[in-house]
Order: structure tokens, then C-alpha cells, then sequence
């Protein structure tokens, strides 16, 4: 039974998994090569913004059960086995980037090789079909020496929601596990068991390159769905009457087809979506396939940022030295995550317009910074963001902004208009303002 854990890299998946399974009978080690960010889990605080994982962290801490460092030899020395939960970015042609599981899998080479006993090594970070079976699995054998049987490799895809990642840990829909031989399966089974106790998710065992092409065919889904529904939001905003919210309730009442991801707004965006939908397009293009589907799902998600700017002219009259609120920065409530947010790409966008922009988000401002610069004004507080603009537009649903109403815009906004992208505020609550929201047929 595997009781010590490692896991490399301490970002948005790997943090909350270490703590996981810290919390729950495990010894885990933590590996990072930011050693700014060691020294700040080493003091309790997390890198990150995510729903309770500062509690977590700093209970698994005093417990003794968690520790962080940047020594791979220490990682595997310490570990039987080893969760690989590095990043896997886009390369500027949309393939995947992997020098850093490749960087992850040469350092636990060099010391696998010196161990005399067996090591799991458990791929999770999102790559390619067939990435573990060849690349993985090809520098490991030469790089330490050892062969598949003195070793186990599986792949094993985490499927988390950013902002509830612990939840979605310790509650998942499924697990998948894609193992290279029967052993290595059978140990990433047992951990799991260990874990969950008697509540064990509903769990497939396959080989690598299936459960490769899963957590791929998940994500294209659930962005099929997004633009599916943003294109029905198009059709319904030119329509009198018509309400994309509505009919997303009436086809989401269908099993079949269900009600979640049936949200319109700016479209999908963050860490996962954007990258894994361009790679898996990609990825067909190698296989001498034309991935059309994949290709429009993509085009419906651009072009709501039009949609969202026509929007917005149209409610004011006119974009050209209007000041405008930006409320939410995130690609989504409940995370401090910036990247590929909608929200930044329709800022970039109403730049073109010669607008002010000013800002706010609970947890994302200084990302942000590092971003756009002086380009916009950074506002601490609503009011602030809200007093002197002609333009309030809602792009990240923060739980924070469901208590603005009409009054408040009334009181510190130069000439009150909202416009309503993700869909928190019921029409009937502005009548006396000039107020759009996307999908809405008037």
C-alpha cells in the first residue's frame, strides 16, 4: 500500500492535490521550481486563489503531513508515488508545449535510477494521445536505466473546475485511469481507494492513449456546448422577445443534453478550454484530419466579443470617449485566474474605441497589472469603479456584484447604462436605466 506521495508542481491542479491527499492519511511531498512560491507555501500562504485551499494548506502544515521543496532527489527518495501536475501551454501554432513534463520526467529519471525498489510515476498534467506510451515512457527507459515492470506509468487526468478544485477532489464525477501494465493500475486503483473510502467515484481502467483522448474529447464538449449556446444567444438578441436563458432551461430540461455549460456570455476562456480545444485541433491536422466541428467552436467563441462591443455601442450611443466599468477580470468566479480570460480580451478590444477603462475583480487585480499596464484605471473598491463612468459592463458573475441595483448605478455612475454578459440580473430590476444583456431579445 502506497502511503508517501510526491507531486510536481504546486499550481492550480498539483496545490490542492497535495493538500488532498495530505489531509486524508497520506505523506506527501510537494515539488516546485519557483522557489518564491516554496517559501510561501513553506510560510502557509497559497500562490493562489482557490475555495479553501488556504485552510487546507495550513492544517496539513501543522499536521506535518505536507512539506514543499524544489529537490527532485528529495521527491523521489521520500515518495513511492509521483503525480506529474506541470503546465502544458500552447505553442504559437496551437500544438502542445511540453517541455515541462519533459523537464519533470529527465529529473525523476536521474534518480529513479538509483532506487532499488518500485516507483509510480503518475502523469496528470493534459497531453497529447499517445504522449505517455512514447515520450514518457521512452525517457524514463533510457534515462534511468530501468525498464516498465521495475517502474509503473499510468496517465490519470484530473477533470477540476478552477474555484472549486478541492470539491471537485474529494467529489469527482469519475476517475480514469490509462495504466501501461496491469500493476501500475492496480497501485493508482489502491491510492485511490485509500483516499475515497466508501465513497469511490465510478472508475475506468484503460490504457494511456484512451484516457489521453478522454480528458481531450471532455474539454472539446464542453466548449462545443458553450458555443453552441452563445450561437443561439446571436440568434435570440435579433429576435424581439426572444431569451437565450429560457430556451438554454427548455433544451437543458432534456437528459439527453442536460443544463450544465448551457450559459451564454463572452465564452469560454482560462486555462484549459482555450489551449486544449486549439491542440486537439492540432492534433487532428497531424493525423491528416480536418477537424471542422473544432474549427467552428472556436469561430462562435470569437466572435462573442464582437457581439458584447456591438452591444455596447448600440447602449450608448456611441463608444468614443465614453468612460466604462469593467466589473470581473477572472475567467470565472471563484479563481484569481487571468489567463484567457474574455474579460481582458473584450477590455483589449474596447481599447480600439478610444475609451477609459476602469477596473475591479476581488482577487485578480495585480494579475492583471502585469498585463495591461497603465492601459486601464485599477479601482480598489465597486463605487470606485462605478463613479463618472457612462458604462457599466458585468463580465465575471463575482458573487459581489448580484447586490448591485439600479439605485446604486443611479448614485455614482455619469450616465447609468449596464450591460449584462453573463446573465446575473433579471431585466425587471433596471427598468429606469438603459440596460442589455447578451442573449436577451430586445
Amino acid at each position: 500500500m502506497v502511503n508517501k506521495i510526491g507531486v510536481v508542481g504546486l499550481g492550480y491542479v498539483g496545490l490542492p492535490l497535495s493538500c488532498a491527499f495530505a489531509s486524508r492519511s497520506f505523506k506527501v511531498i510537494g515539488l516546485d521550481t519557483d522557489l518564491e512560491k516554496i517559501e510561501l507555501i513553506k510560510r502557509g500562504e497559497t500562490p493562489i486563489y482557490e475555495e479553501g485551499l488556504q485552510d487546507l494548506l495550513k492544517r496539513v502544515l501543522k499536521e506535518k503531513t505536507f512539506k514543499a521543496t524544489s529537490s527532485y532527489r528529495e521527491l523521489v527518495e521520500e515518495s513511492e508515488a509521483c503525480f506529474i501536475c506541470v503546465g502544458t501551454p500552447s505553442n504559437p501554432d496551437g500544438s502542445v508545449d511540453l517541455r515541462y513534463v519533459r523537464e519533470a520526467v529527465e529529473m525523476i529519471s536521474e534518480y529513479l535510477k538509483r532506487l532499488d525498489r518500485y516507483f509510480l510515476i503518475v502523469v496528470r498534467s493534459t497531453i497529447p494521445p499517445s504522449t505517455t506510451c512514447n515520450l514518457v515512457r521512452k525517457i524514463l527507459d533510457e534515462r534511468s536505466g530501468k525498464k516498465l515492470g521495475e517502474y509503473g506509468l499510468c496517465f490519470n487526468p484530473e477533470f477540476l473546475r478552477e474555484g472549486k478544485a478541492l470539491q471537485d477532489i474529494f467529489n469527482p464525477d469519475r476517475i480514469i485511469i490509462g495504466s501501461m501494465d496491469e500493476r501500475s493500475g492496480e497501485l493508482l486503483l489502491e491510492i485511490y481507494k485509500k483516499f475515497h473510502g466508501d465513497s469511490m467515484p465510478p472508475t475506468l481502467v484503460t490504457n494511456p492513449t484512451n484516457a489521453e483522448l478522454i480528458k481531450y474529447a471532455s474539454n472539446v464538449f464542453l466548449a462545443t456546448k458553450v458555443s453552441f449556446i452563445n450561437m443561439i444567444s446571436q440568434i435570440c438578441q435579433r429576435l424581439p422577445d426572444a431569451d437565450v436563458r429560457i430556451v438554454a432551461e427548455g433544451i437543458g430540461m432534456d437528459k439527453r443534453i442536460g443544463r450544465e455549460f448551457l450559459n451564454a456570455g463572452l465564452g469560454w476562456g482560462g486555462s484549459c478550454f482555450p489551449k486544449d480545444v486549439k491542440a486537439f485541433l492540432r492534433f487532428g491536422q497531424e493525423l491528416g484530419l480536418h477537424l471542422k466541428l473544432v474549427e467552428s467552436v472556436i469561430e462562435i467563441n470569437e466572435a462573442q466579443i464582437a457581439e458584447a462591443v456591438r452591444l455596447a455601442d448600440n447602449l450608448v450611443g456611441g463608444l468614443n470617449g465614453k468612460i466604462i466599468s469593467i466589473l470581473g477580470l477572472a475567467f470565472k468566479p471563484g479563481t484569481d485566474d487571468v489567463r484567457e480570460s474574455r474579460s481582458i480580451q473584450l477590455i483589449k478590444e474596447l481599447l480600439k474605441y478610444n475609451v477609459r477603462i476602469k477596473v475591479h475583480d476581488p482577487k485578480s487585480l495585480e494579475k492583471v497589472m502585469s498585463i495591461l499596464g497603465d492601459k486601464v484605471t485599477y479601482c480598489k473598491t465597486i463605487e470606485e469603479c462605478l463613479t463618472d463612468s457612462d458604462l457599466c459592463i458585468l463580465a465575471t458573475e463575482w458573487a459581489e456584484y448580484k447586490e448591485i441595483n439600479q439605485e446604486i448605478l443611479k448614485k455614482y455612475m455619469r450616465k447609468p447604462a449596464l450591460l449584462d454578459c453573463r446573465r446575473l440580473y433579471e431585466p425587471a430590476q433596471f427598468k429606469e436605466i438603459k440596460f442589455a444583456a447578451m442573449g436577451l431579445g430586445y
